[in-house]
């Protein structure tokens, strides 16, 4: 079975869109970087690291040092798709990421997307 394109971009292609999407509803960089730390467990320096080296999204989330487990408390709607209901792995993954980044464009506080 081919592997979805998806999982062979490179995080940095993505990185900015998300950036630009928070910032275009006046949120920050900053708060995008606390949800990919927050969701994987990268540290700020990790992430910058990953961002220079073109790391693809399959390795972005193998590699990650803490995948969050409150990550499963994440539901709702990402392209049309409900995100608990993906049963590829690493494609949840990316989903809870697309969530995640799309609540802090709608406003969300911080603190109930990193579901504190």
């Amino acid at each position: 079975m081919e592997k979805h394109r998806i999982y062979t971009t490179s995080f940095a292609s993505v990185y900015p869109h998300y950036v630009a999407k928070a910032i275009k509803k006046g949120r920050t960089k900053s708060e995008v970087d606390e949800i990919v730390r927050w969701l994987t467990g990268y540290s700020q320096n990790d992430l910058e690291i990953i961002l220079i080296n073109n790391t693809d999204f399959e390795t972005f989330f193998s590699k990650a040092p803490r995948i969050n487990p409150l990550r499963a408390l994440i539901t709702g709607v990402v392209c049309g798709i409900r995100v608990e209901e993906v049963n590829e792995p690493l494609m949840r993954e990316i989903r809870y990421l697309d969530k995640l980044i799309d609540e802090l464009a709608k406003g969300k506080a911080m603190e109930k997307i990193l579901r504190k």
